[in-house]
């Protein structure tokens, strides 16, 4: 397989085909996940919190339906604009490359959730990301990662699938090498054929806690699943960290 470009994100989050190859996200999983997040965080009423890769905005609302002020940002245009049609006072989007700081200090969580993380073939831009989310942070401000849990995920990858959804055959082929997980996308649709490609590094836990320590975020907790389960390097689903800003 080929490798992923530079910029895949940039091409394949912004057509519509991504957002209909995974239409079918469980919406009911992500209010389950976010209201233990935010009962095992409980932020105070005033609180700002910073959805950072937030695609169409699905669990930024779920966030600001809580009560929190929240905005989401995102570096595809059209996930923004689709997210903007739910803005209210409280409920705010921008595109955004989450490497560059958005607003210093200016929240007291930000969350980076759905494997939003480890994108990029320069291992120097996923630190600049984590260096961003410290300076969008006020003191003592937390940062909640929702990441896969590589071990996992690699011991039971499917090399070859396909899915049919509303007439568009998705051919989806993964590898794991030199520790990234590819994922190329092929489909017809119209006599035109597609070909797109996903990569996200396979970060273990302790990789992770190496990263968020050059960036001045000390983990707090550890989980494995959206139930916020103690974190099972073989078992678990998730990898969910929570750190806090030093």
């Amino acid at each position: 397989m080929e490798k992923c470009n530079k910029n895949w994100f940039s091409d394949w989050f912004n057509t519509s085909y991504y957002h209909l190859l995974y239409r079918d996200r469980d919406e009911n999983e992500a209010t389950f996940f976010i209201k233990n997040l935010i009962g095992h965080l409980n932020p105070t009423s005033n609180s700002k919190i910073l959805d950072l890769a937030c695609g169409k905005g699905r669990h930024s609302l779920i966030i600001n339906q809580l009560g929190y002020d929240v905005t989401g940002i995102d570096l595809s245009e059209n996930s923004i604009t689709e997210a903007t049609k739910m803005a209210d006072e409280n409920l705010h989007f921008a595109v955004h490359d989450m490497r560059e700081a958005f607003r210093t200090e200016a929240f007291d969580y930000v969350f980076n959730l759905f494997t939003s993380f480890g994108y990029f073939n320069d291992q120097s831009d996923n630190q600049k990301v984590l260096d961003a989310v410290a300076k969008n942070l006020k003191s003592k401000g937390y940062f909640v990662l929702d990441f896969l849990n590589s071990v996992k995920v690699v011991n039971e990858l499917i090399p070859y699938e396909e899915k049919e959804i509303e007439g568009i055959l998705f051919k989806i082929t993964k590898i794991f090498e030199d520790n990234v997980i590819h994922k190329k996308i092929e489909f017809n649709d119209h006599n035109r054929d597609y070909s797109f490609t996903e990569q996200v590094t396979a970060f273990s836990k302790k990789e992770l806690e190496q990263l968020f320590a050059q960036s001045q975020l000390e983990i707090t907790h550890s989980f494995g699943n959206y139930k916020l389960d103690t974190f099972n390097r073989d078992t678990s689903d998730r990898l969910i960290i929570i750190a806090q800003k030093i």
